[in-house]
């Protein structure tokens, strides 16, 4: 596999329908199951070994980065294909288990302490990529998509939930433009799958499995943990998201962890569009409205005219926010100037304490041009839903079952992370002559000690 040094350090674009052997090889090398595959011999004892777990768990990963529609379909590639079979420890076309051993194996891997080490491994892989890739993880970008199951038995229904997995259900969800019209009605049986994501790179770093009617401001502070423990310390600046997450909670959150939000507010002001300013009540022109954009009135001019104010920028020691007279700052005439900046040459400064609000006052206001191109990145999880769910086949349709649901988007998870690993390790193109050479993340990943 050959990346172009000129694209990014993950080319999805380069991933192949049908991988080579030698791809599905390293691929495989690439996986750091040994702790999984120990749990499960464990489990397993003494008993028959017809279908060793090796074999099986080989089968869902080929499954996966093969992008078969069916186990079915892996299986009968894998009685013709000797070469594939080999990759996985199969010795014979009679060796190749049956699709009943691979349902079972996948109500087994759903099962603790296996679905435990299944995530491990998921995490594992982001964590040495976030060693090795000094900006993963610097922008994010999180949303939950929905994930169609089929429905199961009742008593076995409550048996899982009362092992505290999440359980199949009804979800709905509107869609609605800037005017707050709905233009889009999803409804589903299954489940959620909330991801945290790197908006540059397109790489899930953390993800979290709950049933419809999980909201997305409960869920954020899970998925986020999970990807500070896969990154290196203070690695996430910024996080964008929906109006789903613009709660004090999130924001409380994100602020104590010093990770600027990107999230458009609520709007929940039915009768006041604007309020005064704190402080500045009176006589005062200063006025914000309820994403916490800063105005001034013009109360010279007739009619008179509103102005937002100019953000110079946060001041962390301060903990407030800065903004200046627009007329001073954009170099224009206005009838209140001699009012308002009172001879100053600066013109009128204002600071903002953000513990007035700190939904209303994020560290990095709405209003700002670098806001809106960072909540643009919010497409990125679209994309990575797409992989997941169109190419690798996590949103099946016909898993029953918490267990068998974990299993696979588990496995689905670790085929996304291992597919990056490797793009990352693949040699590249370098130089005017187009030599072929490994870049210093790749050399660095390639010394990881492989599990």
């Amino acid at each position: 596999m050959r990346i172009d040094s000129t694209k990014p350090l993950f080319a999805w674009e380069c991933l192949d329908d049908s991988p080579s052997l030698t791809t599905l090889r390293e691929f495989l090398r690439t996986v750091p199951d040994g702790p999984l595959l120990e749990s499960l011999r464990r489990c397993r004892g003494k008993g028959r070994d017809d279908y060793p777990v090796h074999v099986l768990w080989g089968v869902l990963l080929l499954a996966t980065a093969l992008r078969h529609p069916t186990i079915e379909a892996c299986l009968a590639e894998l009685r013709r294909n000797a070469g594939l079979r080999r990759l996985i420890g199969i010795e014979s076309e009679e060796q190749v288990p049956k699709s009943w051993n691979l349902s079972r194996f996948q109500e087994v891997l759903g099962q603790e302490p296996h679905a435990t080490h299944l995530k491990a491994i998921f995490n594992t892989l982001i964590a040495n990529l976030g060693s090795v890739a000094p900006d993963l993880g610097r922008d994010t970008a999180g949303d939950a998509t929905a994930l169609n199951a089929r429905r199961k038995a009742a008593a076995a229904a409550e048996e899982e939930a009362a092992a505290g997995l999440p359980q199949a259900s009804g979800g709905r969800k509107e869609y609605k433009d800037d005017a707050g019209n709905v233009t889009e009605v999803v409804e589903w049986f299954g489940f959620k799958l909330h991801l945290l994501v790197d908006v540059k790179h397109e790489v899930a770093l953390s993800y979290e499995i709950t049933d419809t009617k999980a909201g997305d401001g409960e869920t954020l502070p899970t998925i986020l943990a999970q990807a500070q423990q896969n990154l290196p310390e203070d690695r996430i600046q910024t996080l964008a998201y929906d109006k789903g997450a613009d709660t004090n909670d999130v924001h409380e959150l994100l602020s104590g962890e010093g990770i600027k939000p990107v999230i458009h507010n609520r709007q929940l002001w039915k009768e006041e569009p604007l309020r005064m300013l704190p402080g500045h009540a009176g006589n005062s022109n200063i006025v914000y409205d309820e994403a916490g954009t800063l105005f001034c009135y013009d109360r010279a001019s007739e009619p008179i005219v509103r102005h937002p104010m100019a953000y110079i920028g946060h001041e962390p020691e301060r903990q407030t926010l800065k903004y200046r007279c627009p007329a001073k700052h954009e170099g224009w005439e206005c009838p209140m100037s001699k009012i308002c900046n009172a001879g100053k040459s600066y013109g009128l400064t204002v600071r903002v304490p953000r513990e007035i609000d700190l939904r209303r006052f994020p560290e990095l206001p709405r209003a700002t041009k670098k806001f809106e191109r960072l909540y643009k990145g919010r497409t990125a999880v679209e994309r990575v839903n797409a992989r997941l769910k169109v190419f690798w086949g996590a949103d099946d349709g016909n898993i029953r079952g918490s267990r068998r649901f974990v299993a696979q988007v588990g496995v689905v998870m670790v085929v996304h992370a291992a597919f990056a690993a490797l793009l990352a390790a693949a040699p590249r193109y370098e130089g005017r002559l187009g030599k072929m050479s490994l870049s210093p993340i790749a050399k660095a990943l390639r010394a990881k000690p492989a599990a």
